[in-house]
């Protein structure tokens, strides 16, 4: 978990958009993110093994 304070200066707009840093909205991580989902790689897959995104489905073969 990240803490408050880098959460809370990720949000603020920076300079320059190069800057700007991607976190899970869900525990603040900002390494493994899905730009599509908005979550990390951990949130993530406990989300879609719960069920809880749509269209996603664990892959069996």
């Amino acid at each position: 978990m990240a803490k408050t304070s880098q959460e809370a200066k990720s949000k603020v707009k920076p300079k320059f958009s190069t800057r700007k840093i991607n976190r899970c909205f869900k525990c603040g991580r900002r390494h493994g993110y899905m730009r599509v989902f908005g979550l990390c790689r951990i949130c993530f897959r406990e989300l879609a093994n719960k069920g809880e995104i749509p269209g996603i489905k664990k892959s069996s073969w």
